[in-house]
C-alpha cells in the first residue's frame, strides 16, 4: 500500500464548546436510531500528560462545519464511514457516526493482544516489569500486529479465551461497543468510539493495563510493515510518529463490499492524536482506503487548526 504526504485542510473557527480536559469527549452526533444527542463521555485517561491548554487559551473548533464537511464527503462515497479523534494535548475531540457498528477485521488484533496481556497481568502478579508472554507468544504477537498475520491472531485469540475471554477483558478496559465474534475474531463488531477507548488504555497511566504491556503494544503498532502503514498515517505531518493497526476484509454475511478500518496514534508538533476511522460497504479495498485516509486527514486537520 502507500504512504501519503498530507495537505491539511483548515476549517473556519466557530463558536462551539471548547476547553475539554483530556479526560472527556464531546459528542453531538446521531445515535444508532438517527437521533441527535449531546453528551460528554469519559474516555478514562490522559496518556500521563496534562492538557496543554484550557478553554481560555484554545481557539474554538468549528464542530458543526467539520461535521457538515465529513458528512458531505462520506455522502458522495460508496458505503459508510465513522470517525472518532481526540488530541490529548489540547483536549479537543470530534466524532461523526462514532458509535456506528462496523465489522472489525484486523483492528481486532490490538484488542486481542491487550486482552491477553491484561489476563496474564492478573494471573501472574509477580511478573513485575515483564509482559507475561512466552517467547513463542511474543513472536506470534509480532506477527499478528506488525505483519497482520491471521494464523498468529487465531492462536492468540484462543489463548485469550476466544470471544468470552476477550469480552471479559473488554469490560475492564472500558469498551462498550465491541462484540467479539465466536472463533472468527475478524467478524467482531466495533465502533470508532470504542477503538479510541482502547487506544486510550494504551496511553493512560490510569489504564488497568500496566505500563510494560501498554508500551509493548504501542511499540508493535509503531513498527508495522511499510506496505501496511496506510490509513490514519495519512493525517501525519513529516517528522511525527505514528503507531497504527489497519483492518480490511471483504464482507459476505454481515453486509457487503469491503470493511476497511484504521486506528492509531499520531504524536509530535505539540499534538497527541488518537484516531479511529471505520468504513464498510466499499466496492473495493482501494476505495475503502481512500475513504479512511481522507476522513482521517480531514478531521485531524481541523483539530490541528483549532489547537493553540
Amino acid at each position: 500500500m502507500r504512504r501519503l504526504i498530507i495537505v491539511l485542510a483548515t476549517f473556519a473557527a466557530g463558536a462551539t464548546g471548547v476547553g475539554f480536559t483530556t479526560h472527556w469527549l464531546l459528542t453531538n452526533e446521531p445515535d444508532r436510531n438517527g437521533v441527535v444527542v449531546g453528551a460528554t463521555e469519559s474516555i478514562g485517561g490522559d496518556g500521563g500528560r496534562k492538557a496543554a491548554v484550557t478553554g481560555a487559551k484554545a481557539r474554538p473548533l468549528d464542530a458543526p462545519g467539520l461535521r457538515r464537511a465529513v458528512r458531505a464527503y462520506v455522502g458522495q462515497r460508496p458505503g459508510k464511514a465513522g470517525v472518532m479523534a481526540t488530541d490529548l494535548r489540547t483536549g479537543l475531540s470530534f466524532g461523526e457516526n462514532e458509535a456506528g457498528d462496523f465489522v472489525s477485521a484486523s483492528v481486532m488484533k490490538v484488542d486481542i493482544l491487550a486482552s491477553l496481556l491484561l489476563q496474564r497481568q492478573r494471573e501472574r502478579p509477580g511478573v513485575g516489569t515483564g509482559i507475561g508472554l512466552s517467547a513463542g507468544e511474543r513472536e506470534l504477537a509480532g506477527q499478528m500486529i506488525r505483519e497482520s498475520d491471521n494464523s498468529a491472531a487465531d492462536a492468540l485469540y484462543s489463548k485469550a479465551g476466544n470471544s468470552s475471554g476477550v469480552e471479559k477483558s473488554n469490560k475492564r478496559l472500558g469498551l462498550t461497543d465491541t462484540t467479539p465474534y465466536p472463533m472468527s475474531w475478524g467478524s467482531s463488531w466495533t465502533s470508532p468510539a470504542d477503538q479510541v477507548r482502547l487506544l486510550t488504555t494504551l496511553v493512560s497511566e490510569r489504564s488497568p493495563l500496566a505500563a510494560p504491556g501498554r508500551g509493548y503494544v504501542l511499540g508493535l503498532m509503531g513498527s508495522v510493515l511499510d506496505e501496511q502503514a496506510w490509513g490514519v498515517s495519512a493525517a501525519a505531518r513529516p517528522g511525527e510518529k505514528v503507531a497504527l493497526k489497519n483492518g480490511w476484509t471483504p464482507v459476505y454475511h454481515q453486509g457487503h463490499g469491503w470493511a476497511v478500518n484504521s486506528v492509531g496514534r499520531i504524536t509530535g508538533g505539540g499534538h497527541d492524536f488518537l484516531v479511529a476511522v471505520c468504513s464498510g460497504g466499499s466496492p473495493t479495498m482501494e476505495a475503502g482506503v481512500a475513504t479512511v485516509e481522507h476522513v482521517a486527514d480531514q478531521v485531524v486537520g481541523a483539530l490541528r487548526a483549532a489547537g493553540p
